[in-house]
């Protein structure tokens, strides 16, 4: 590969851009995607994310690659791996020119782009079978500036806000936060009376990106505008950054700033934090763990800002990949299609983790591994049935807990909003950015300071991605 990874990219540019070193089956009919050359191959390597809920890997998504493989004649091997390792594995992976021929990001990896294969084809053919692909889905997964598909999404999981009822109620707020300003008001109240903490991370890992994300949207701010210019050094993200600090002295515990992604999980689990923004894998894992617990988490939408501004980035976002290395580029394209095709057992194996990209496409007919829904044609009237009565409550359990979580599309969103998720937004997730803003903030450091540091490093990665023509923008 020499000095260049793709296109004048350089190895340590690539390596950057990766974030290394911070941290019952039914199968659709096979593709067939007009002038492609590829040869369909009889084997199949597929890299993906240890999920949070283990039995999707364990008793869903490994058997369905296999008995896959098993009807379409083709070999697949299917490795799992921490969602840390993601992008290092990826990088060495290209670096090389050789490994697996789908890489499952929880994250848009548009900073690959250069190295990575334009799935219009299948993303055409998927919308010409399913239906329109979800927006947040499209934007996560298309740069408008070079017309490509880099990546593309089966599925996402949203992230909601999830909070202890019990802990709330006391604090004279029984339905839980609605605003960011009710976690320093009752969040700061529970930390006084009862010596719990708010579980919001400081740290450089994936929760703690999604945070503050929301907290700045929330504000009427962002890191780009929609023509993706840099926009982040404004009054607004100041005020943000003066909010964390507050929240920080009134509601939490230094331990925010060593946080891993399954901190918060573990703390909320644990009894040791009245309110996370997550997806419902920490809540699954309490309803085996600590059924008490469970029983006392209920959700919240994305929650307002000081002008009624709401959204939360979507938590997890399936980016399959295919390297421009692969050999086996049109079998990758069908498992993917045929995913789409069975993600009714995706939704249901995930136990209401992971939600559809495709809410248009059909339910398919016969036994499907999981109590018929009366009516449901389509993705959607799963979804909506399964939100409205959780088929995995426990005995007991207040009914409607995920009503809130139903018409989470109103205020999810893509990373980059108000742009696309375009390479330059990529490396500054990977180089946690905004949560190091953040945590400056939190620390002591003037929020005026903390914005205009994070403004020059944001700045620098927007104008080496424009340079080379894969963001937009002039500033």
């Amino acid at each position: 590969m020499g000095k260049q990874v793709k296109k004048g990219i350089t190895r340590r540019e690539f390596v950057k851009a990766a974030g290394i070193g911070t941290i019952a089956m039914g199968v659709a009919p096979s593709i067939i995607l007009p002038g492609r050359s590829y040869a369909a191959g009889k084997e199949l390597k597929i890299l993906v994310w240890s999920h949070f809920v283990p039995r999707f890997d364990k008793e869903w998504y490994d058997n369905y690659a296999k008995k896959w493989g098993e009807k379409n004649g083709v070999n697949v091997t299917v490795d799992h791996i921490g969602l840390a390792e993601i992008p290092s594995r990826t990088a060495a992976e290209i670096s090389a020119g050789a490994g697996h021929d789908l890489i499952e990001w929880i994250a848009p990896p548009s900073q690959f782009e250069p190295s990575v294969l334009d799935l219009g084809d299948v993303v055409k053919e998927a919308e010409k079978r399913f239906g329109k692909m979800h927006p947040l889905c499209r934007r996560s997964s298309y740069n408008p500036n070079t017309k490509k598909f880099y990546s593309f999404i089966p599925g996402w999981t949203i992230d909601p806000g999830c909070y202890r009822k019990s802990l709330w109620e006391k604090a004279g707020k029984a339905e839980g936060p609605v605003t960011w300003e009710d976690l320093i008001t009752y969040g700061g109240k529970i930390k006084k009376d009862q010596g719990i903490q708010l579980g919001i991370g400081l740290s450089q890992e994936l929760d703690s990106n999604m945070a503050a994300r929301g907290l700045i949207w929330s504000h009427d701010s962002s890191i780009q505008d929609t023509k993706e210019n840099v926009v982040l050094n404004n009054p607004n993200t100041i005020e943000a950054v003066k909010f964390m600090a507050r929240l920080f002295k009134e509601a939490m515990v230094p331990e925010v700033f060593a946080w891993t992604a399954v901190s918060n999980n573990q703390a909320l689990i644990a009894g040791r934090a009245s309110f996370i923004l997550n997806s419902i894998s920490a809540y699954r894992s309490a309803q085996k763990e600590v059924p008490e617990i469970a029983k006392d988490v209920f959700f919240t939408p994305a929650l307002k800002g000081p002008r009624g501004t709401g959204f939360n980035c979507e938590h997890v976002i399936y980016n399959y990949i295919v390297p421009k290395y692969s050999k086996n580029v049109d079998t990758a394209k069908r498992f993917l299609l045929d995913l789409v095709a069975n993600y009714d057992q995706a939704m249901y194996a995930s136990e209401l983790y992971n939600s559809p990209a495709f809410f248009d496409a059909p339910v398919p007919s016969g036994d499907r591994g999981y109590p018929a829904v009366q009516g449901a044609k389509k993705l959607r009237d799963l979804h909506n049935a399964w939100f409205t009565d959780d088929p995995f409550a426990l005995p007991g359990e207040a009914k409607g807990k995920l009503l809130p979580l139903k018409d989470a599309e109103k205020w999810s969103t893509n990373l980059g909003h108000p742009g696309p998720a375009n390479p330059a937004e990529g490396e500054v997730f990977a180089t946690f950015i905004l949560p190091n803003m953040m945590a400056n903030g939190a620390r002591g450091m003037k929020p005026e300071e903390a914005v205009a540091q994070a403004e020059i490093l944001t700045k620098a990665i927007f104008a080496k991605w424009r340079k080379k023509g894969l963001v937009g923008g002039k500033t």
